[in-house]
């Protein structure tokens, strides 16, 4: 069983670095050809709804707060939730660390289109946040859209580099201790068979 649960972590993780090469080499929400592969698709959509929560409920804090809080609530959510996995176990922060790459490399999109608004908005009439952040310094676009992505796909790859270690050191620890478990009870009946 503990070899089964490998494999599928091991899966898993293998899925997540095929993510990964997308994010690096075929990430274009702004084309209309980009079809992502379906669990992108599903964060992508997830951090839409959590970006625009993020205005909302940030709102009362002011303009600047209002609209950099979109950008800043979709990562600061799966960043939390990856703290808080790493308390539990470093195992459990996989997921959310890479989550949280993904949504940096989202948002980066998102920054570099700043000086250009090419970006299909939600809804007719709103501002484009990064434009309206970067109005008098919209050269930094590049630069800054360059450190999100980045970091964003570094922190993806360290994710799936921990989760491949958790996965091998689990199976290891749940093998020793079968063995550990087995073995005492296999001579344990050979010593009564004496």
């Amino acid at each position: 069983m503990p070899r089964m649960v490998l494999v599928l972590k091991l899966l898993g993780l293998s899925y997540l670095a095929y993510v990964l090469y997308v994010l690096l080499f075929e990430y274009d929400p702004s084309s209309s050809s980009f079809s992502p592969p379906f669990i992108l698709w599903i964060i992508d959509t997830i951090n839409l709804f959590i970006h625009e929560a993020g205005h909302f409920f940030l709102k009362p804090f002011g303009q600047w707060i209002h609209v950099f809080g979109g950008s800043f609530v979709q990562v600061f959510l799966p960043l939390l939730l990856a703290l808080l996995g790493l308390r539990q176990n470093y195992a459990h922060a996989v997921l959310p660390a890479f989550w949280c790459g993904e949504s940096l490399v989202n948002v980066s999109v998102y920054i570099r289109d700043a000086p250009f608004r090419q970006l299909r908005l939600i809804a007719k009439g709103l501002i484009h946040d990064w434009n309206w952040l970067l109005s008098d310094n919209l050269d930094w676009a590049e630069t800054l859209a360059d450190v999100a992505f980045g970091t964003g796909v570094l922190l993806c790859a360290v994710a799936i580099g921990a989760g491949v270690v958790g996965a091998i050191q689990a199976y290891r620890g749940s093998a020793e201790g079968e063995t550990e478990h087995v073995v005492p009870a296999r001579l344990e009946g050979k010593k009564a068979g004496r």
